[in-house]
């Protein structure tokens, strides 16, 4: 937790127990959850935490770039503690979102042509869409 509360002095945020309960939940959980997921189980500790509190949590946790919010699919955000470089494969049948760890030479070649020309760069994103291998051994069975 002291890292957490580390995290969020450094951003000149108010260090609050919901959001350190949320920045807790995604360290531990790397399953990508939306904002009523994270809700669902924090609700479970903290039977008084309102869902509004969760997404204003949530929202400002995004704005000072301490968690990332990801839309890969429609309009549903999920949320991503992990601020390393990667991409992120949805399984279309399940919804489950895995990390993908990458070390793609032509993106760093990319990255460093973009910010040599003058532009900063605070994300990069892929998607890759497809059925994961559990769900393929499902429907085998």
């Amino acid at each position: 937790m002291e890292k957490f509360v580390k995290l969020l002095k450094e951003k000149n945020l108010k260090v609050t127990p919901q959001r350190l309960a949320i920045l807790q939940y995604l360290k531990t959980h790397k399953t990508h959850p939306t904002a009523d997921q994270i809700y669902k189980e924090l609700k479970k500790q903290n039977p008084s935490l309102s869902k509004t509190t969760v997404y204003n949590s949530l929202e400002t946790l995004r704005k000072n770039m301490i968690i990332k919010s990801l839309t890969i699919c429609d309009s549903e955000h999920r949320y991503d503690f992990d601020h390393d470089m990667h991409h992120h494969f949805l399984c279309t049948k399940c919804g489950r979102i895995y990390d993908i760890e990458y070390s793609c030479p032509n993106i760093e070649y990319i990255r460093k042509e973009i910010e040599s020309s003058g532009h900063h760069i605070d994300e990069v994103h892929g998607y890759f869409r497809g059925i994961c291998k559990e769900c393929i051994m499902r429907s085998k069975k």
